[in-house]
């Protein structure tokens, strides 16, 4: 078929073709949406720093000094204990230590507190600064030595006397502790034994004196005295230990104990 021989479209199709292609061209402008125009710039506000005012309050307080820095990071080791310091902490060895260092130490504890607890001084009210540092020692010399003294004093039977006498004493200082604490008293067992003891030393120098002068009137007059200094010195160890209210069943039987020690003294001959 040759380009003369082209059959002409019918006027119903042509119209077709053009509403096709209307229709095509408007889906076209559809599909892309315009340009959207550039927006007005907005106006800045402007922030001044210095105008709010702070709402912490400020310090007058200087500025603390900077400590230099060490070259090393690790602390400088401590210093080594000493010995001769005393107070807490370990206490030094003495098992290296000349036995006559050991006998020292033992006699000046003695006598400081026998000092404390026999003599007048500011720590009587108080049991237990007075005898922090107690020991048995003290009053295992005194319940001797009262038992030898009496020993000597007696003519007959002189181991028998001893006996008692000691016997009486720790016995009677055991059963004693036993009470207050039975009565509700704040005091270490071993630390009223140390003070029942050192209480026992006016009536050791009585039981001395005594044994020097073999005379009833100055024996009851001796032992009146030491036995008041005895009973005054143990008065506020074992009065403070209990409470108020049971004072009088704490000391009566301490009394009754040196009144006993007292009336050996006395009837020994």
């Amino acid at each position: 078929m040759s380009h003369s021989d082209t059959i002409p479209l019918h006027p119903s199709s042509q119209s077709d073709i053009d509403e096709i292609e209307n229709l095509i061209n408007a889906s076209v402008h559809q599909s892309v949406p315009p340009a959207r125009p550039p927006s007005p710039p907005r106006a800045s506000i402007p922030v001044s720093v210095s105008a709010a005012p702070s709402p912490f309050i400020s310090s007058n307080l200087p500025t603390p000094p900077t400590l230099p820095k060490s070259s090393s990071s690790a602390p400088p080791p401590p210093p080594p204990p000493r010995s001769d310091i005393s107070g807490f902490g370990p206490a030094p060895n003495t098992l290296t230590e000349p036995v006559w260092d050991t006998v020292k130490r033992d006699l000046s504890r003695i006598v400081s507190n026998l000092k404390l607890v026999v003599f007048p001084n500011p720590y009587r009210e108080d049991p237990g600064k007075a005898l922090r540092d107690w020991d048995l020692w003290g009053p295992f010399f005194f319940i001797v030595f009262l038992g030898l003294t009496l020993s000597w004093s007696a003519s007959v039977k002189k181991s028998e006397v001893f006996a008692v006498a000691f016997a009486l004493l720790a016995a009677g200082a055991v059963i004693l502790t036993l009470n207050v604490l039975l009565l509700g008293g704040h005091i270490i067992f071993f630390q009223s034994l140390s003070l029942l003891g050192y209480c026992l030393f006016p009536l050791d120098v009585g039981a001395l004196i005594c044994m020097l002068k073999d005379n009833v009137i100055v024996k009851v007059v001796v032992v009146c005295v030491t036995l008041a200094w005895s009973s005054w010195a143990a008065y506020p160890f074992m009065s403070s230990a209990v409470n108020p209210r049971r004072k009088a069943l704490a000391l009566y039987p301490v009394f009754l104990m040196y009144v006993s020690v007292g009336f050996l003294i006395i009837a020994i001959d």
